[in-house]
């Protein structure tokens, strides 16, 4: 186990769900940044404080990165994401899901073993998330007031969604391209 990384990982985990994060952001800003801190700053930070643990969860980084663009992806359809802000077991659900995908890619894509495979799940989860991002900044109207049962707020939207690109987006892509460099300079030295 290594502290320096688990510590900071779990008091993360614990302040995303306990900190009452929407009475300084908007709602949906709010649930983002939940999203956010599970799959790309939490989840790599649990991984390496746990590696050994973490060895048994690693799967190929292309499929730990399809299974997170899958989960990632549907919990944002309005259905589904009205279920996660709406119910307690759909919000609990939603949680749950993140952080099991977000612990299956770090834990397939930081493998010594296999760092450029690793590069490409993290690339692969950079360019799916700036692309989710993206969308719910440019969406012309609020995507969940309706199913949420909320008054629309598309600025708040817009700020989730900016959260999601400039949280989700370096983190996958600095991580994918220092593995690049990592298996570049052990290519170098064989």
């Amino acid at each position: 186990m290594t502290a320096r990384f688990l510590v900071p990982g779990l008091v993360l985990l614990a302040a995303v769900w306990v900190l009452p994060l929407e009475a300084g952001m908007p709602v949906f800003a709010a649930h983002m940044l939940r999203h956010m801190v599970l799959v790309a700053v939490a989840a790599p930070l649990v991984v390496l404080g746990l590696p050994r643990l973490t060895e048994r969860l690693a799967v190929p980084p292309l499929a730990a990165a399809a299974a997170e663009f899958v989960v990632v992806w549907a919990w944002h359809l309005p259905v589904a994401h009205g279920l996660g802000r709406t119910v307690a077991l759909g919000f609990v659900a939603e949680q749950a899901s993140f952080l099991i995908v977000g612990l299956l890619v770090w834990a397939g894509c930081l493998r010594r073993d296999r760092p450029l495979a690793g590069a490409g799940g993290l690339l692969l989860t950079s360019m799916h998330m700036t692309l989710l991002g993206a969308l719910i900044v440019l969406a012309p109207r609020d995507l969940y007031a309706e199913i949420c049962g909320t008054a629309p707020d598309l600025s708040g939207q817009q700020v989730g969604g900016m959260l999601m690109l400039g949280i989700g987006t370096p983190v996958y892509l600095i991580a994918g391209l220092m593995l690049t460099g990592m298996s570049l300079r052990e290519r170098g030295a064989a």
